[in-house]
């Protein structure tokens, strides 16, 4: 025969299981949520991954080009006139800028700088940049005024 304390004991663990029933279902299927948006971000993770990977290949195909005439800058004692603490760059605006300025063509361009029409327009497109070497010289040449840059190219003519 059961003593009331074991009776109590019994009926005290089976309403403990009970009530631990509901928690713990609702903890399954909060869990189960949780699982399932983990699976979504991982997937976003892989597909910006890929992206990350593919803009880092496009990159660094066209990373010398776009990077040489951002960084290349005239010496110190170069005639271009810079703001203090300035570095003074060759940029494709700064091409266009100057060429439509002096009102020159690709070709005429080209001549004052020494290059070719097609290298002066593939630097304004930004599909190529000038030698590092070059870049000084060109930058002391857009930097002319429209007669100086005119007396040059007749004198180049000549």
């Amino acid at each position: 025969m059961m003593t009331f304390a074991e009776s109590l004991k019994k009926e005290i663990a089976r309403i403990t299981r009970k009530e631990l029933r509901d928690e713990i279902a609702a903890l399954r299927k909060s869990s189960q949520s949780y699982r399932s948006e983990l699976a979504v971000l991982k997937k976003q993770s892989k597909a910006m991954q890929s992206q990350v990977n593919k803009l880092g290949r496009l990159l660094s195909s066209n990373a010398s080009a776009k990077l040489s005439s951002k960084v290349s800058s005239l010496s110190a004692d170069g005639n271009v006139k810079a703001k203090p603490g300035r570095k003074v760059v060759f940029t494709a605006d700064r091409l266009k800028t100057q060429r439509a300025k002096l009102g020159f063509t690709q070709e005429q361009m080209g001549k004052l700088l020494e290059v070719s029409a097609l290298s002066i327009w593939k630097w304004e497109s930004g599909g190529a940049a000038p030698r590092a070497s070059r870049v000084p010289e060109i930058l002391r040449r857009l930097s002319l005024g429209k007669r100086e840059a005119l007396a040059l190219l007749a004198a180049k003519a000549d």
